[in-house]
């Protein structure tokens, strides 16, 4: 085990496979040791029919937890060493129904005195440790069937990144990379507009000499989103979020959140009780970093864009 030792925790999913490999093939020996002729991979199957209620291969599948295909393959194996048995439905002559045959009763009673013998081996087990394995395991099931190792990895990963994004101040030099990141998203999912046009071809004039700000996501010392505030004097609202922006390349890192964040912040610092932003439900990523900054939706306000489906406010 100085394998492990050496490389930790990471190597969870190998030392579980070689403490399984390990327990399967002490298994199948204590098969031959009480003359039971099963394989340790078909217990699952064996033991629910062991029950003594005839199942299909999908209420099976559905109780032991296992795909449809890895239980037909299963029951293939042990039919052929005369098992079970099969039948069609009478009901419904497409369902084949499973049970035991004689043979396969004939070893529910006699691994009866294997169960036994194996349950006290295990609690001799247990008694010896310090950690309750069975219990683990039950409360590893538990967290990964509610959230997977692959997702909790990803959100390491997204943290990790995130640290690196940097939130900056529109500079002349982010113009090309503001309109390009913008006329990207819009193309894809719709059409550009005029009003598109007018605010991404002269940042300068249209957002920042009116009191607005635009904010740049730098990773790695590249521009890979942009969001603006602007100021408004036609409405209620003081400031609007607009022309959010994040690179396809770059997603996961965070950068909307974070643009969206600066963008909360600066409309706070200038003052503004409310914020306002415009939408389409097509853009669904979007919106649910809307409801996660803490905008909700509004209706009943005008806009000067064909594609606005949804409009939201935030209190500030």
């Amino acid at each position: 085990m100085d394998f492990f030792d050496k490389i930790g925790k990471i190597a969870i999913g190998s030392r579980l496979r070689m403490l399984t490999e390990k327990i399967t093939e002490d298994a199948a020996q204590l098969y031959k040791s009480y003359d039971v002729d099963l394989q340790p991979k078909w217990f699952p199957v064996f033991y629910v029919l062991s029950q003594g209620e005839e199942k299909t291969v999908t209420e099976i599948a559905k109780e032991i937890g296992h795909s449809h295909p890895s239980v037909s393959k299963i029951l293939g194996e042990m039919s052929k060493k005369g098992l079970i048995r099969e039948k069609k439905d009478k009901t419904d002559g497409r369902r084949t129904i499973v049970g035991l045959s004689k043979k396969g009763l004939q070893i529910t009673e006699k691994i009866e005195v294997q169960y036994g013998d194996l349950a006290g081996a295990i609690d001799a087990i247990t008694q010896q440790t310090q950690h309750d394995l069975w219990k683990a395991v039950a409360e590893w099931e538990f967290l990964l069937e509610h959230k997977s190792l692959l997702l909790r990895v990803q959100e390491q990963r997204k943290a990790r990144e995130s640290k690196n994004v940097e939130i900056v101040n529109y500079e002349p030099k982010y113009k090309e990379v503001y309109k390009a990141l913008n006329t990207e998203w819009i193309s894809t999912y719709f059409k550009m507009e005029d009003a598109d046009y007018k605010m991404l071809d002269d940042p300068e004039g249209y957002v920042l000499n009116h009191g607005g700000h635009i904010f740049v996501a730098i990773y790695n010392d590249e521009p890979i989103g942009v969001c603006a505030l602007l100021k408004r004097t036609d409405s209620e609202y003081g400031y609007e979020l607009a022309k959010m922006a994040v690179s396809p390349r770059a997603r996961g890192k965070h950068a909307g959140w974070l643009l969206g964040q600066a963008v909360v912040e600066k409309a706070k610092l200038l003052g503004a009780d409310k914020l306002y932003l415009e939408s389409n439900t097509l853009l669904k990523p979007a919106i649910n970093l809307y409801h996660k900054l803490g905008f909700n939706k509004i209706s009943g306000r005008n806009t000067g864009y064909e594609r606005v489906n949804i409009q939201m406010e935030l209190q500030l």
